[in-house]
């Protein structure tokens, strides 16, 4: 696999990682031992670069990929995890006393000394712009609590914020076929800052699966179901943003432009991993058949400029109106 690097990350990562949200909770249950076929199935592909988070299934999502760091080995392997979505989200829960907190909970969960990455969970906007936050995360990697931060944002404004900060190695942002005005500004300022950027929600939540129809359900304990309307967090994370009818129609516009013999997932991925300045995506699998196909639109050839034209029609007709202004 592809393997990139950014200035301030300092480490080499395949170009396609794993996303471990769905190991820990709100995708509907993942047994144990699945979650462990996915992370090994993962790795058995050159997946070199797993996201995960505290508040993932309140701690399960580290706990798993702590067991497989012990089964497989850590080298060559970078975890990312994020703080700070555990408790209330105001400013004033940002602070040193908590980071430490969270940061002791997330090195035992690993069962790492040193975590390799460590992101802001998309906390309220002021907090970008509060010095004493970015203090203390440079205290943790001064203290060898962490190699390296990074914040993971719902704007593009959230995220220039960031870039400007010289601390922060990397920028966790949704980005995908639905979801393009990161493209303008956010990108081309991170490849100049030597700022990684992590792409999220990939597919759109499993919309750009290509496998889904107006008949589909989710279950209860599924965020696809109980946070189509941002009720839970923000509604950006649920099929980013985009009402699910639409997404659809905006698929099947899509669907004409994949690779023979690849999937609409893979098209989707590859089409991510072909923009200037992105690091690492990050897709979820719920079984290890999921994590070897997205790992194999790493070996994609890159899309044509016509492919890449049309998707940005697709956008600016129909999921242009619905969120570009939003985020």
């Amino acid at each position: 696999m592809e393997n990139r690097n950014a200035g301030r990350l300092g480490r080499q990562v395949g170009v396609v990682g794993l996303g471990c949200w769905q190991l820990g909770a709100d995708w509907g249950q993942v047994e144990e031992s699945d979650a462990l076929a996915v992370l090994h199935a993962a790795a058995d592909t050159g997946v070199n670069f797993f996201d995960t988070a505290d508040v993932y299934g309140d701690g399960r999502s580290e706990t798993l990929i702590g067991k497989f760091l012990r089964e497989r080995g850590d080298a060559g392997i970078t975890v990312a995890t994020k703080m700070g979505r555990r408790v209330d989200q105001v400013p004033e829960n940002y602070r040193r006393e908590n980071f430490l907190a969270w940061n002791d909970r997330s090195r035992a969960n690993l069962g790492v000394d040193t975590l390799d990455l460590v992101q802001l969970h998309c906390p309220p906007t002021p907090v970008y712009s509060t010095d004493e936050v970015f203090d203390t995360l440079d205290e943790l990697v001064e203290t060898k609590r962490v190699a390296a931060y990074g914040v993971s944002v719902e704007t593009v404004e959230e995220a220039l914020t960031a870039i400007a900060r010289p601390g922060v190695a990397s920028v966790q942002i949704i980005l995908n076929a639905l979801r393009l005005k990161p493209l303008e500004r956010v990108l081309p300022a991170a490849a100049e800052a030597g700022v990684a950027i992590i792409a999220r929600v990939p597919l759109a939540s499993g919309l750009l699966s290509g496998k889904y129809t107006a008949s589909t359900t989710f279950g209860t304990d599924d965020h696809r179901n109980y946070n189509r309307n941002g009720d839970a967090f923000d509604v950006g994370e649920t099929f980013s943003g985009v009402p699910f009818e639409v997404g659809l129609e905006a698929v099947e516009r899509l669907r004409a432009l994949v690779p023979s013999g690849a999937t609409m997932a893979q098209f989707a991925l590859r089409w991510i991993v072909d923009q200037p300045g992105v690091t690492v995506v990050i897709p979820g699998a719920r079984n290890a058949e999921q994590a070897r196909a997205n790992s194999a639109a790493a070996d994609l050839a890159p899309l044509s400029a016509q492919a890449q034209d049309e998707v940005r029609s697709v956008y600016d007709s129909l999921i242009r109106p619905l969120v570009h202004d939003r985020w």
